[in-house]
């Protein structure tokens, strides 16, 4: 067969559309949040935090695995299954999503400034704004959709291979990570709880779903292609989550301290030296700005449905709120704390209801699905994970009642 058959390339643009959702899902998790809280439980737990590491990847696929199938095959993103499942509720969901989203993306910019200032000793400040200028860029550009697929795999391969090369140097004790992979000496399912939240909660559930939509693959002759992407996306985000855990026990387990202020940048200098630093603000740039693109465009794809006009400026909507995000980081000179712990508690709140409502069509709306018969096996297991989400929501509460106290 010709390669330059118009049926192979409408294969090989499908395939780089499933790709491409594939990383922004896992890019978008993988943030500046996911970067310290790995470190952090890495530090406390040693060993140990292989076992929360693959509790969290298993129950994160059970999640992604409903949330894409459902998704894809109706070809309606989560808000407009929530209105037509009961008015209203999209537009809850929408507005608490886009609300995480936005406060998030603060930190991210924040995130992508001290990733220049470590890798090149750029101010902060300008750092976060040349890096929002880029993303910009990105949405700018005549082919935003395949600019943004693009960039967002170039990077995801670049964080892993230099996390893998610094894991490599600083010699882990992997028997003892594989030994509590599925004997832990210790099982903390504070680490569990919070790895899955910080993986697929808020806006990161429906990134790539959501992308998969927009560039048109979608229905049930889709749906192994689907459930396959989903399936990948966690466990490249789940490789790595293990690449940065054994490079940060090779160094702690050599009795290393980490320095409280920045423990990920000491690890590495610890690790690999002048090299290990200016790869973590790399990967730290990089983690920050896939995860703008990542918020900034789910964010805006929870608004675009609610009418035509909104649709067309799908844009305008994503510079826009790129612009009010790194106004907020310029104005304030951080990601103000308490607005990311009030975004973090509301998106441990909403995850039950997106997840809920993705499960109510599963089960019970199959005239959303085109008539597509849904594996009960797979409901099932979606269920059970979304028992633990009303955990996180839960534990959200805490969050709250600790910031107006």
């Amino acid at each position: 067969m010709n390669d330059d058959s118009p049926s192979s390339a409408n294969r090989a643009a499908s395939r780089g559309r499933v790709l491409g959702a594939m990383f922004l899902m896992a890019t978008s998790a993988i943030g500046p949040g996911f970067i310290t809280q790995t470190t952090q439980f890495t530090a406390q737990l040693g060993a140990a935090f292989a076992f929360a590491i693959v509790a969290s990847i298993l129950v994160d696929i059970a999640l992604q695995l409903n949330v894409w199938r459902v998704i894809g095959v109706s070809g309606l993103r989560a808000q407009e299954l929530g209105e037509r499942l009961l008015p209203g509720v999209g537009r809850v969901l929408a507005f608490f999503v886009v609300l995480g989203g936005l406060v998030f993306n603060v930190g991210n910019v924040a995130g992508c400034g001290l990733g220049l200032n470590a890798m090149l000793g750029v101010e902060p400040l300008w750092g976060g704004v040349a890096s929002a200028l880029i993303a910009v860029g990105i949405f700018l550009a005549p082919r935003a959709g395949v600019a943004m697929d693009r960039l967002v795999v170039v990077l995801g391969f670049l964080m892993i291979a230099l996390t893998g090369y610094v894991a490599w140097v600083s010699g882990p004790p992997v028997g003892a990570a594989l030994r509590n992979a599925v004997l832990p000496e210790r099982v903390d399912f504070l680490a569990i709880t919070t790895l899955v939240g910080g993986t697929v909660g808020g806006y990161i559930t429906y990134a790539g779903a959501h992308r998969l939509v927009d560039a048109g693959v979608r229905g049930a002759e889709h749906a192994t292609e689907i459930a396959r992407a989903s399936v990948t996306g966690v466990i490249v985000t789940g490789v790595m989550r293990v690449l940065l855990f054994l490079a940060v026990l090779g160094v702690v387990a050599a009795g290393v301290s980490l320095d409280p202020a920045n423990p990920t940048a000491s690890a590495f200098e610890a690790a690999a030296g002048e090299f290990g630093l200016r790869a973590f603000g790399l990967i730290l740039w990089a983690a920050a700005l896939t995860s703008v693109i990542g918020a900034s465009y789910t964010s805006v794809s929870f608004l675009t449905s609610f009418g035509p006009g909104l649709a067309r400026r799908q844009g305008a909507l994503v510079v826009g709120f790129i612009a009010v995000s790194t106004l907020v980081f310029a104005l304030a000179g951080a990601a103000p704390v308490p607005l990311l712990i009030f975004a973090g508690a509301f998106n441990g709140l909403i995850l039950p209801i997106g997840i809920a409502v993705i499960l109510w069509v599963a089960l019970r709306r199959p005239d959303l699905l085109g008539g597509y018969r849904y594996p009960r096996g797979l409901a099932v297991v979606g269920v059970l994970a979304w028992l633990l989400t009303l955990y996180l929501g839960w534990r959200s509460l805490g969050g709250l009642a600790a910031l107006f106290h």
